[in-house]
């Protein structure tokens, strides 16, 4: 099923004018935008579907150092994605007028990603699990809390730091009005699930849902 071009996400940055439909991502709609858009209408290293769905077959795309499947697999924010057979890696960013960019980025640096923690779960054996906006789930040793956000670690599988919701900390906010604004956090206010952000334009307020803690 496709989508129409008029209506793909504020986030996605492509031409409102071209073909009438434009391929649905199979997961993350709202929150992600499809490899197939991102190699041939961000990076431009394909041109067409049949290019992307060749390099998928042989393995030669990643996405946080597993192979892409399918051409709809979806990218969301800060996913590391490799091109192997260039040697290049890029992440998915989000720019202050809240449109998807590529950054690329040094190898190092493919192997480890930001995520939320949008839930807890306390399974058989007190082990922890969190549940990533990603669509993740890790076990965690560390002491993390809901609207926290995580280093995960690629190669090794596991959470290496904790970045805790909290005053003076960094944050982007990724959805709602203000997407794509950067700041740090002044104040709290958990009885209304919301934050103060200071912003290098201004101060505003944003629920915690919104936003995501970065380093």
């Amino acid at each position: 099923m496709h989508l129409k071009r008029q209506k793909v996400p504020k986030k996605w940055p492509i031409n409102r004018k071209g073909t009438k439909y434009v391929i649905r991502p199979n997961q993350n709609l709202k929150d992600g935008i499809p490899i197939l858009v991102f190699l041939r209408d961000m990076i431009k290293i394909a041109q067409n579907r049949k290019e992307v769905k060749k390099a998928i077959h042989e393995k030669n795309i990643l996405i946080n150092g597993r192979p892409v499947r399918n051409e709809k697999n979806s990218v969301v924010l800060f996913d590391k994605i490799t091109i192997v057979p260039a040697k290049k890696n890029y992440k998915l960013n989000l720019s202050e007028f809240g449109k998807f960019y590529s950054e690329e980025i040094k190898e190092e640096k493919s192997y480890y990603k930001i995520a939320k923690i949008k839930n807890k779960k306390v399974l058989k054996g007190k082990k922890i699990q969190i549940n990533l906006s990603d669509g993740r789930n890790y076990f965690c040793e560390i002491d993390c809390k809901i609207n926290d956000s995580v280093i995960i670690d690629f190669k090794n599988k596991k959470v290496t730091k904790c970045l805790p919701l909290k005053e003076n900390e960094k944050v982007i906010i990724f959805a709602g009005k203000h997407s794509g604004k950067r700041g740090k956090i002044i104040k709290i206010k958990n009885e209304r699930k919301m934050a103060e952000i200071e912003t290098k334009e201004k101060k505003i307020n944003v629920l915690l849902n919104q936003i995501m803690v970065v380093e």
